[in-house]
């Protein structure tokens, strides 16, 4: 039998059955394992259920390998701690986004087996496009819950807070003014934040009036810091400047690539739709700031 299969897969196609049979041993271990670790019935039960599916799926591909597989033990160690920072619910999704890509490269495989093996192969393509999606949908996760204030936080602290740092970067050459100014409004803007927070989810059954504004406020504050921290390290105004945007594009790409993954929705789209809001809000405020220097004389305000 074992012959008998190989000669049906072309060579090359082996180290991609190899790879196959590793990443379901490692969903199989990573399941199991967190299954262990929580306290949650609820959610042992789900992970559980998952980890049984990912095991009869590497069961398959060690038949077709001929050999038993190790899962990835550098893999295993990064979702254990992705697990305890980012949630179960940001995990599994991770590791489903993964198989979503291997169901197109399994049905190639529809044609190099047959009889129970195909039909084997049939089952588990459809275990991965649509029992799994079942199963973490029943996963309750806090970050989830609250992860729309927490983008709402940063995303507007970024957009803000770029644009001041961009509209003094076009009227003055002091960092320090621009950095003590990104704070002022930052910290203004956290409370107006905050309070509008608490009052969105005051109308919601969800979510936790306090604890919306203190998440949203504490996001909007973490990036007001950040973004400003440049302009006190830094005193040339371009560099601050530039050091500051590329700080708030990994922002802008952490959080976007937290709520694609747990949404399945494209991470490309929805970073570039973010990065290009921001980037013209500090077009148009370096622009203005421009205008205001030139107007009001202050275009070579330095540090003194």
């Amino acid at each position: 039998m074992r012959g008998r299969r190989r000669a049906l897969i072309p060579g090359d196609k082996m180290n991609l059955v190899k790879r196959f049979c590793r990443e379901e041993a490692t969903a199989y271990e990573a399941y199991r394992s967190l299954a262990e670790s929580v306290d949650d019935n609820s959610l042992r039960r789900v992970l559980l259920g998952l980890a049984e599916q990912e095991k009869k799926h590497m069961e398959f591909w060690s038949r077709v390998l001929g050999e038993r597989c190790k899962p990835y033990s550098w893999k295993l160690w990064g979702l254990r701690v992705l697990y305890r920072v980012l949630g179960p619910v940001f995990v599994l999704q991770l590791l489903e986004r993964g198989e979503e890509d291997a169901v197109r490269s399994y049905r190639e495989f529809l044609s190099y087996v047959s009889g129970e093996e195909r039909e084997a192969l049939e089952e588990m393509i459809r275990d991965e496009e649509s029992h799994e999606s079942e199963l973490i949908s029943r996963v309750e996760d806090i970050r989830v819950k609250y992860m729309g204030y927490i983008a709402l936080g940063l995303a507007d602290a970024i957009v803000e807070i770029t644009g001041v740092h961009a509209g003094f970067l076009g009227a003055t050459s002091n960092t320090i003014m621009a950095g003590i100014a990104g704070l002022v409004v930052g910290f203004s803007a956290a409370l107006s934040m905050a309070g509008a927070a608490y009052l969105q989810a005051k109308h919601s059954t969800e979510t936790k009036p306090s604890t919306s504004a203190l998440v949203t406020g504490a996001s909007y504050i973490f990036s007001v810091v950040l973004l400003a921290l440049p302009y006190f390290l830094i005193h040339v105004m371009l560099s601050a400047f530039l050091v500051s945007l590329s700080l708030a594009l990994i922002l802008t790409a952490g959080f976007t690539f937290y709520s694609v993954v747990v949404q399945g929705k494209s991470f490309t789209r929805e970073f570039l739709e973010s990065a290009t809001l921001m980037i013209g809000t500090a077009i148009g405020s370096f622009l203005f700031g421009q205008l205001l220097g030139h107007v009001f004389g202050i275009e070579n305000l330095g540090v003194k």
